[in-house]
């Protein structure tokens, strides 16, 4: 069947559902409609392509598009844009801001290197505007000739933006997905955002490809030392510090079970069969992806640590 017509009937469906939303929440919560509208679109956002802007904490707002989130900051000196997601959403959102804001782009800032996150930033660009990335992501966009505004400023460890009476505090907490991942702590609102690596509400993304397990754990317990009240995610729910923490504690337990069963003998199979992480089973996608994260963590522990090498 033509991609076309499936993706616009998919379209037809997923439109239905929204404006059928306000009727439905009355029969069910608000959270199962939104999970099960995210299985139909998981791994094809095109399909999900819904725009909002949601007010997060004091001047920061939120984009959502489909299955994709970024946000900005809005100062009298300037509006601070994080990922521009894709073309559409990004010529969606500079005609919002625009017409609330009536205030110039001053920064864009890149999460790290993926094009479903950096895409479309050359709708964003204009006379005056920084380009902000990681060293690594600006060399990965530039080496695989990426179609999207190249930044124009990097840092290697952290760095600081100042504008208006509002600062962005950028930080690089070392591999973890993709290259050149960081996280904004935007201040005074106190609010932290990071792109993949951290994601609540959800699992994981499928079975890890890009991921280094022990980098997303490492990196994560270094943001809850970091002062913030509310944590937003480049896809799924924003949160608060716990939300995070628990995040971690799945990440923990499902890299525990994964290389205890190796280290036990067990093939990728039994591992999958065998291994139930239910404390967990309130996450999206839980019942589909839980196999596939136990495949994603028994690659990289087979092919970057050896576990089965190991003569022990």
């Amino acid at each position: 069947m033509n991609k076309q017509y499936i993706a616009k009937g998919f379209g037809i469906l997923l439109g239905l559902l929204f404006l059928c939303a306000p009727v439905l929440a009355q029969e069910y919560p608000i959270d199962l409609i939104r999970d099960n509208i995210y299985r139909l679109t998981a791994g094809n956002p095109v399909l999900a392509q819904e725009y909002r802007i949601d007010l997060i904490r004091d001047n920061i707002y939120r984009l959502t598009a489909g299955n994709y989130c970024s946000v900005f900051m809005v100062t009298e000196a300037g509006i601070v844009v994080t990922d521009p997601i894709n073309k559409a959403a990004a010529s969606w959102l500079k005609r919002k801001l625009a017409q609330r804001f009536g205030k110039p782009i001053r920064y864009v800032i890149y999460s790290h290197n993926h094009p479903d996150h950096t895409y479309g930033g050359e709708v964003l660009d204009g006379v005056g505007i920084n380009f902000i990335s990681h060293q690594l992501a600006r060399e990965d966009l530039i080496h695989t000739k990426a179609q999207t505004r190249i930044p124009n400023i990097v840092f290697k460890d952290d760095m600081t933006l100042f504008i208006g009476d509002s600062r962005v505090h950028l930080r690089y907490h070392g591999t973890n997905n993709g290259r050149g991942s960081i996280s904004m702590l935007f201040e005074p609102a106190s609010v932290l955002y990071v792109v993949d690596w951290i994601v609540l509400g959800r699992m994981p993304y499928k079975d890890l490809q890009g991921y280094d397990i022990q980098g997303m754990i490492d990196s994560t317990r270094a943001v809850l030392n970091m002062d913030f009240e509310v944590f937003v995610g480049g896809h799924a729910k924003a949160g608060q510090k716990k939300d995070v923490r628990r995040y971690l504690k799945y990440l923990e337990t499902l890299y525990d079970a994964v290389r205890d069963g190796i280290l036990a003998r067990q093939d990728l199979p039994t591992l999958q069969k065998e291994i139930r992480l239910d404390t967990y089973r309130d996450l999206a996608m839980y019942e589909e992806w839980l196999p596939l994260n136990i495949k994603g963590v028994y690659r990289t522990l087979v092919d970057e640590s050896y576990l089965l090498m190991r003569p022990d």
